[in-house]
């Protein structure tokens, strides 16, 4: 070779290869901290936490997705779109089928891996219509894996159920409902002397009944060995393979603990601001501790963008109404005067004179002085062709009329609008406007969803109780199987709507503080852009790009809105907003006096 050639060819490959190393995304690990408020995280009580805030990427005005529960913005994060394309509209949603995974249920809960392997199955090998971002990155090459709690982390790439390429270590993990693990992985596992199934939540798991109180353990066990999973096993090996890799880690505390603790037991304060919460923050945060040094220890800090983004926040349970005939009915399990689980299908049964069914209960009646098993019930002459099926979540509740009856909504509504735990009512563009509520346009519940849309949308009501600060101790009726006192979320509130959001690495700005509005579908989208993915969406309701927290980004302008139903009754359903151009963020939702954060006069302040 001529010797003043091989210098020039040898600075060539190097400017090559330099080009090549400053394109390739770099990797990244989605932390989600289920139920984690903004407000309690300071550097005492959650030092992790408190840190990658300050030291990164601050997102002060975050929002999780409405119905602000698990599965729904699971589906967010996962995809970058609102419920509307999605279809997850909340954990328990009308299936449109019997689901064989949930014992026969037309309303499955969908945090189950079988019951998302047979979502997908009957719908187009793909319930949610939408390429999840890990799937997309395993397909792009990839490393991925997908660590934690049962149902969401599976979401990131609930197509592929063979346990490798994509890793999958959930709950189920090492039984016959979960995802396998692969030959390489069990190897894995086995040299780090850890064990191939995984351990249940032990004491966490007790939530008490109305005499007992629940847990004031943390999910300390289960989510050791997550950690164990994640630090010893699985970053090594993605180390290893030399290629940018993925990885989401949901922790299920504080939720879990959170949902299960003791130390409130039918009382409102302290709540879910109690020891056990406390500790359940700590979990969730020296989970992230370690992953966080795993990461200096191989070397990958430097290269490594974390993301934290809790699902949703977190309110206290009342089971408080004085219009619930539900309420004064006489339940086994139930204190005297206080709601049951189902007591909005129990009354809205009652109101419109038509027989109840369990779908839980393989559809039996449900007879007087009975609630339905989950909430979930089947109202109409034939449960095999109910009028009406209500999916029971906790801080809101789906209404589906199979029928799409006109009348039957507008007397739905009209039950509806009589009862004091409701606040704010959404429906069915597609049934008309009816006074005292709103479209689910408005609030990104109409899209493309290939699942059955709900009819109704009920929001229930919400006050503040033992703080200064409303969304530091938010109350909420909540249609769920604990007691008052403990913890649920999934409400319009914006104690519920107002989760823990920030980000630390190369691709975010440090120091910075982001005044913008930014949701969990705008986390997701941003994940697909940080790592450069190319995913053709179907659906149009999307979240935006969070440009302006990467460097030289610029803060978007962004303006605030109220939005009101005509009135119905004396009430009208409102709602808070914000945009940032076409992006729209619900902020709260419900009867000026009966949702924390539904106050006009003090709405957020526009730009």
């Amino acid at each position: 070779m001529n010797r003043m050639l091989f210098p020039l060819l040898a600075a060539a490959t190097l400017t090559a290869a330099t080009a090549h190393a400053a394109d390739r995304p770099h990797n990244l690990i989605l932390f989600v901290p289920d139920g984690l408020r903004a407000v309690s995280v300071t550097p005492e009580a959650s030092p992790t936490f408190a840190a990658i805030r300050d030291q990164g990427t601050n997102f002060q005005n975050s929002h999780s997705i409405f119905p602000t529960f698990t599965m729904a913005n699971a589906s967010a994060l996962s995809t970058g779109h609102l419920l509307g394309d999605t279809g997850v509209f909340s954990n328990a949603i009308s299936s449109g089928f019997a689901v064989t995974a949930a014992a026969g249920s037309v309303t499955p809960n969908l945090e189950n891996d079988a019951v998302l392997g047979e979502m997908d199955s009957k719908l187009n090998g793909n319930f949610v219509d939408e390429t999840a971002i890990v799937a997309a990155a395993r397909q792009a090459g990839f490393g991925t894996a997908l660590i934690g709690k049962l149902g969401p982390t599976l979401m990131f790439d609930h197509q592929d159920r063979t346990g490798g390429p994509t890793i999958v270590v959930d709950d189920a993990t090492g039984t016959a409902a979960g995802i396998p693990l692969s030959p390489e992985m069990t190897d894995a596992m086995n040299a780090a002397q850890l064990p191939l199934s995984t351990p249940t939540r032990g004491v966490n798991s007790d939530a008490g009944d109305m005499k007992t109180p629940g847990t004031t353990f943390a999910n300390v066990i289960q989510q050791n060995y997550f950690a164990d999973v994640a630090t010893k096993a699985v970053l090594p090996m993605l180390k290893a393979k030399g290629q940018p890799f993925v990885l989401v880690f949901w922790s299920r505390d504080p939720d879990g603990t959170q949902h299960n603790q003791g130390d409130s037991l039918m009382k409102v304060t302290p709540g879910i601001n109690g020891p056990s919460s406390k500790l359940a923050i700590k979990n969730a945060d020296d989970d992230l501790a370690k992953l966080r040094a795993t990461l200096e220890t191989l070397g990958l800090a430097a290269d490594t963008d974390i993301v934290v983004s809790a699902d949703h926040g977190f309110s206290t349970i009342s089971k408080e109404s004085q219009t619930s005939p539900a309420a004064r009915a006489s339940y086994a399990d139930t204190p005297t005067g206080f709601l049951p689980l189902g007591f909005l299908a129990i009354d809205l049964a009652n109101a419109l004179h038509q027989p109840l069914y369990d779908p839980s209960d393989k559809n039996a009646q449900i007879l007087a002085e009975h609630h339905p098993k989950s909430g979930s019930a089947l109202i109409g002459a034939d449960p095999a062709h109910p009028d009406v099926i209500v999916a029971a979540n906790g801080g809101s509740d789906l209404i589906y009329l199979p029928k799409a009856d006109k009348s039957l909504a507008q007397r739905t509504v009209a039950a509806l609008l009589k009862q004091d735990y409701v606040s704010g009512i959404f429906v069915d563009d597609r049934l008309d406007r009816i006074a005292g509520t709103l479209p689910l346009s408005a609030i990104g519940l109409h899209g493309a969803a290939v699942t059955p849309s709900p009819a109704i949308v009920v929001n229930f009501r919400s006050y503040a109780a033992g703080c200064d600060q409303p969304i530091a101790c938010s109350v909420e009726i909540a249609d769920a199987p604990l007691q008052q006192g403990q913890g649920y979320h999934g409400n319009f509130n914006r104690g519920d709507t107002r989760n823990f959001m920030a980000a630390m690495g190369p691709d975010f700005k440090t120091g910075f503080v982001d005044p913008a509005p930014v949701s969990n579908a705008d986390i997701g989208r941003t994940i697909a852009h940080v790592l450069k993915l190319d995913i053709k969406a179907k659906g149009k309701l999307e979240g935006r790009v969070i440009g302006e927290a990467m460097p030289g980004g610029a803060v978007p302008k962004y303006t605030a809105g109220t939005l009101k139903s005509q009135p119905a009754n004396g009430l009208a359903t409102t709602l808070l907003y914000q945009d940032v151009q076409k992006t729209r963020y619900f902020d709260a939702a419900g009867f000026p006096g009966r949702t924390v954060g539904v106050d006009p006069a003090k709405a957020t302040a526009s730009r």
